[in-house]
């Protein structure tokens, strides 16, 4: 008698006691956690992870289950790269440049001063060389990455007085995300300083901060710095398209069945564009609620603009004469970028600048 008369014979009591049991009995069930750099408090990002969890569960059939830790409640927000290193945890969700510390590489896997939108950060992740150069270093601290998805570009941040010009920066104490930013804005006179989002507003309110910068309208909101810094400034030329990313164990992952593998791929993609359609969904709304409140909306000037991108490119520049990875990395964003600034010069700028002047 075949398998298939067998089992349809046997009914599933005597299957098993036989011992061929369907494959979904033979796969064991997996629990992972993931640590989160972020507050419960924001939708958007910490959203994503929790998106990300209920898709895994949901493919699964719930035989793989991952649990979501805000950030503090299993590692600090910015220990999480440690702790996929030395396997405490299966995965986190973070954004790369927190860790520039360790290396000044890991901004290229989120945001880099005058670099990448959203949509050009995505082409050259999955289809440049993106995602394979920065998994290669990445490597070298257990960790495979995966988009958690992109917030498009960022507002310039909160300002508790106007920044009109270059001079108006120097000796400024700003909450930064990290990465070269902070190199970059250094050199503009301003006192970087990297700490978590939910400790900003108490700072911004005692004065020990004199400025911000987060996300965007959406997220800002939630975080009330608009009640402690009434100036908000645009745009965020440090962050074109910031990616936050899933950074995956990597012995956990090759430990995984190729079902199971292809779970984790197929949720992270459904996160990554819930987290990137919320964002363009809800900043809309919640800019014109703040601009409502009493926010001063304000462009940055074209002189801050062009001191920006000479002290960034300076910082590239210094980046590069000490790192040969560095470089390889950067000149492959920086060849990607001109084509997809090139295309987008007959395609969506075009489009937009006319659509964005017509009466709709």
């Amino acid at each position: 008698m075949d398998r298939r008369s067998l089992m349809k014979n046997a009914g599933l009591a005597g299957v098993l006691a036989a011992g061929i049991a369907p494959a979904v009995h033979a796969q064991a069930a997996v629990r992972w956690r993931l640590a989160s750099s972020f507050p419960k408090s924001l939708p958007t990002i910490f959203g994503s992870a929790e998106k990300f969890s209920e898709t895994v569960k949901a493919l699964s059939g719930g035989r793989f289950e991952v649990s979501i830790h805000a950030a503090g409640e299993l590692v600090p927000a910015f220990g999480v790269v440690d702790a996929i290193q030395d396997n405490t945890i299966e995965m986190a969700q973070t954004a790369p440049y927190y860790f520039t510390g360790k290396d000044p590489i890991f901004a290229f896997g989120c945001a880099v001063p005058f670099g990448l939108t959203a949509r050009h950060m995505d082409a050259w992740m999955e289809h440049g060389n993106g995602r394979k150069l920065l998994d290669e270093f990445y490597a070298k601290y257990n960790i495979l990455s995966m988009s958690s998805g992109n917030t498009g570009t960022q507002m310039g941040g909160w300002y508790r007085r106007e920044i009109k010009k270059v001079s108006d920066l120097k000796g400024l104490k700003m909450r930064l995300g990290g990465g070269l930013f902070g190199e970059t804005m250094a050199k503009l006179g301003v006192v970087a300083q990297n700490m978590p989002a939910g400790e900003v507003y108490q700072a911004l309110e005692k004065g020990t901060l004199d400025a911000t910068e987060f996300v965007g309208p959406f997220d800002d909101e939630k975080l009330g710095f608009n009640k402690v810094a009434p100036y908000y400034y645009y745009p965020g030329w440090w962050e074109g398209g910031a990616e936050l990313e899933f950074f995956i164990n990597k012995k956990a992952f090759e430990a995984l069945s190729a079902e199971n593998k292809a779970i984790v791929r197929a949720a992270g993609a459904v996160a990554a564009r819930d987290m990137t359609a919320k964002y363009d969904a809800q900043n809309p709304a919640a800019l014109k609620r703040l601009v409502a409140a009493g926010t001063k909306l304000q462009g940055f000037s074209k002189e801050i603009m062009d001191a920006g991108f000479k002290a960034a490119m300076e910082v590239f520049a210094a980046h590069e004469a000490k790192s040969p990875e560095f470089k390889k990395i950067h000149q492959d964003m920086r060849a990607f970028q001109r084509d997809q600034i090139l295309w987008s010069k007959f395609s969506e700028w075009r489009y937009d600048g006319y659509i964005a002047n017509a009466k709709i």
